[in-house]
């Protein structure tokens, strides 16, 4: 490691007075033996909680520790006869995570949440007992820590949604849940190596990369962020962590005399431009981080410019652009890399000046500086958390509410409100999440921090969902845009609406906000619902009638519960949709007709019969297809414009004759489709069937090649391929030059992950300068 560097992780905070929790805690009512563990039953084990009251006296002399003594007590004893993955006993998790809570200086509360968050998911405790030994603050924080569990016939991925949904209900309450939980996972992932099973590890670190690391962004815990991504993505891609891994050791002995030669150049140029103390430490970004910009940026590893960093600590916020202008004097400036996010934080609260410069020596290399205070510093590695200590957020009944910055966790409630169906919040809520941000304004002044490649219809829904439902029009800087246009920072937004206006099916393709697709989603469901009921009345209405039979309100009333149905409305869209047919409807009613309509059909004289008509085939078949939302029966085939692989986000087309087309949901075809919105169909992959491997099929991917016009470059693709499990079925040679050559090649993978790693083996082989997946 590199002079310095040891000091960078390493910042202390300043530490700050933070209350007790509310609620009666200091008078709690004795338990008996029977309503709690006794302490005497984990009696066995010497494992104490003396240096978790250490900790939090060190911050907090006036905190009650009592009540942390007791919660360890009863948490020891409650899990008694635990152990975890590697033997130890169970009571080391709490105390870790209750350990981790006291680092980032959280309430007293906080930390006798994390010592008892499992006692209720995992032992006898209930919610009434902790809240009668330790007030209602600490149990309704256990509470949103808490899994749901009684999911048992749902699907892992509807599980996982549910689990999700409620904690975003917690978290919305007291944003000290999510500080909890957090601190809960990343223990978790920090043991995952324990845990024998694979497929075990491999979901909680898919789960961890998916949700918990940009939850940990959004509220500022950037460093939590960062060891969760490490962590995960050595599970998720080992063989490219440990690449990353070795080539940082190798410039981490090569650099080691450059990066204190710039360390101590920067000192010098703060103090000569009167910013005295400046500290300054080098970095290095994280595997994870530098391998996501390998990958968005489809360059190699020696073409990042900014894998090497230094920040500069000054007292001030005015010294912060002091230092700034010297280190501009002094180095040439990258173009476009300056950010100032001081003057407009981030939404998380993150502030710091960033900028670019190329050094003279050695090799004109480039680095990236950043430029902050100590509480900018102490905000940016743990976020929310920073606020209990400096801002006393810890204090009073209302203080746990999340802050105005933290409007997202609004915004996640809306989503929840319009989201139809749990997995669909899951996916509407991991487009909130993982994307960088833009700062817009409306006509007004006011800022709206909105995802990057965000659009005017993004912008009104995210100024107030009744405006965007009635957007008909956008003003981007005073001039008419078109609704899919890209805003850019800066950017004044005017939204032009119209009385009784409703979203319309096509914004679903450019939107990228979760909050606006799901609200158009919800839309466009009630319009196709009212679509099958109003179908659905007509049919019923005929069928009866062509039998000459009741077909009255009070008759269908009297069958939903045989029809399975849960109301009238249900029975007639369920109708309408052809999930029921209105004549299997009329014969459930009247068994009679049943019977009647039985034996061989009526021949008409000298007309030729028709034979019935046969499904038209389909690879896989519809019924082989790992499909979820499709009818039994349904012919079903995979567009050939596209090529939708698991893990795509989908949507099948309905055509006369050849039953259902699956798309996915990004490809252009579908907007041939917009007039037409009644013929979308929502449907999504069958993971649960995957997972448990019965779907053994095999799915095309298409990816698109440039490589040098070399003999050997072919050979090398497809054994490329075959190494990473993919099997070259087709390939076309599009373009040809002198010097290169564009390829277009079809891959037998299993899904989406698989593609990907066939895609990343393929951008390391040689002669091969540009690999991307083919899109319609």
């Amino acid at each position: 490691m590199w002079p310095g560097a040891d000091r960078f992780f390493g910042t202390p905070g300043r530490p700050a007075p933070v209350s007790a929790p509310d609620g009666p805690v200091n008078g709690p009512v004795a338990l008996t033996a029977e309503k709690l563990p006794h302490p005497d039953a984990a009696a066995s084990t010497s494992i104490s909680c003396a240096g978790l009251i250490r900790r939090i006296k060190a911050y907090d002399p006036n905190a009650d520790t009592d009540i942390v003594e007791r919660a360890f007590e009863v948490a020891k004893a409650a899990h008694a006869n635990q152990v975890r993955d590697n033997g130890d006993p169970y009571i080391t998790h709490p105390l870790a995570v209750a350990g981790m809570l006291a680092g980032f200086r959280l309430d007293v509360a906080s930390i006798c949440t994390g010592l008892l968050h499992d006692t209720v998911e995992d032992t006898g405790l209930t919610l009434a007992q902790l809240s009668e030994r330790f007030g209602p603050t600490v149990a309704s924080l256990v509470d949103g820590v808490t899994k749901l569990t009684r999911l048992e016939l749902q699907s892992d991925r509807t599980k996982q949604a549910e689990n999700f949904r409620k904690l975003v209900l917690a978290m919305s309450r007291d944003i000290r849940v999510l500080v909890v939980k957090l601190c809960d996972r990343l223990h978790n992932m920090r043991t995952l190596h324990y845990v024998q099973a694979q497929h075990r590890r491999q979901r909680i670190a898919a789960e961890t990369m998916d949700i918990y690391a940009p939850l940990a962004g959004r509220i500022g815990m950037d460093k939590v962020k960062t060891e969760l991504q490490n962590l995960s993505f050595a599970e998720l891609e080992p063989e490219h962590n440990a690449s990353i891994r070795a080539r940082l050791n190798y410039l981490r002995g090569q650099g080691a005399d450059v990066i204190e030669e710039v360390r101590v150049e920067l000192t010098r140029l703060c103090a000569e431009a009167g910013v005295p103390g400046a500290e300054v430490t080098g970095r290095e970004k994280s595997p994870f981080s530098i391998w996501e910009k390998m990958q968005k940026r489809n360059v190699a590893f020696e073409q990042l410019s900014d894998i090497m960093a230094f920040r500069v600590m000054v007292p001030s916020r005015e010294a912060c652009y002091v230092a700034l202008g010297a280190v501009h004097a002094a180095y040439p400036v990258i173009a476009g890399r300056f950010k100032d996010y001081i003057s407009t934080p981030k939404a998380n609260g993150y502030q710091s000046l960033h900028t670019g410069v190329t050094l003279r020596h050695p090799r004109n290399q480039k680095i990236e500086v950043q430029i902050r205070t100590p509480e900018m510093h102490d905000v940016a590695e743990n976020g929310v958390a920073a606020h209990w200590a400096y801002k006393g957020l810890g204090e009073g009944a209302d203080a746990v509410a999340p802050p105005r910055k933290l409007r997202w966790v609004q915004d996640l409630l809306e989503i929840l409100e319009n989201s139809q169906a749990p997995d669909e919040f899951l996916e509407n809520t991991k487009l909130e999440l993982y994307q960088d941000q833009v700062f817009c304004f409306t006509p007004k002044g006011q800022l709206i921090p909105l995802p990057r490649g965000a659009t005017p219809v993004d912008f009104a829904y995210a100024v107030h969902s009744q405006i965007g439902d009635g957007c008909v029009g956008a003003k981007v800087n005073g001039r008419l845009m078109p609704l899919r246009h890209e805003l850019q920072n800066g950017d004044q937004v005017e939204i032009m609406t119209a009385r009784g206006g409703t979203p319309s099916p096509a914004w679903e393709r450019f939107v990228v906000t979760g909050k606006a697709r799901a609200r158009i989603r919800r839309h466009v469901a009630a319009q196709a619902r009212q679509t099958y009921l109003d179908a659905g009345r007509a049919a019923l209405a005929k069928a009866f009638r062509q039998e000459g039979v009741d077909g009255s309100e009070k008759v269908l009333d009297a069958a939903l519960k045989q029809l399975k149905q849960a109301s009238r409305d249900d029975l007639y869209v369920a109708v309408g949709n052809n999930n029921l047919g209105a004549k299997e409807v009329v014969q459930a009613i009247y068994p009679e007709l049943r019977q009647s309509s039985r034996g061989a059909p009526r021949m008409v004289p000298g007309l030729p019969q028709r034979a019935a008509p046969k499904p038209v085939p389909s690879p896989g078949g519809g019924g082989s297809m790992a499909l979820v939302g499709l009818g039994a029966g349904v012919a079903t085939h995979f567009a050939g414009c596209c090529h939708p692989l698991p893990g795509d986000r989908i949507v099948g087309i309905v055509s006369t004759g050849k039953g259902i087309t699956v798309h996915t949901a990004s490809c252009q075809t579908l907007e041939s489709f917009a007039a037409t919105p009644e013929r979308f169909l929502d449907i999504d992959w069958d993971y649960d069937a995957i997972a448990r491997g019965r779907n053994n099929e095999t799915h095309v991917g298409r990816i698109s090649v440039i490589a040098t016009n070399e003999p050997s470059v072919l050979a090398t693709l497809t054994n490329t391929a075959s190494r990473h499990e993919g099997s070259v079925i087709n390939l076309k040679i599009i373009n040809r030059q002198s010097d290169f050559m564009e390829i277009l090649v079809d891959v037998e993978v299993r899904d989406l992950r698989h593609l990907s790693s066939v895609i990343a083996g393929l951008r390391s082989a040689g002669g091969i300068t540009q690999v991307e997946r083919a899109r319609a």
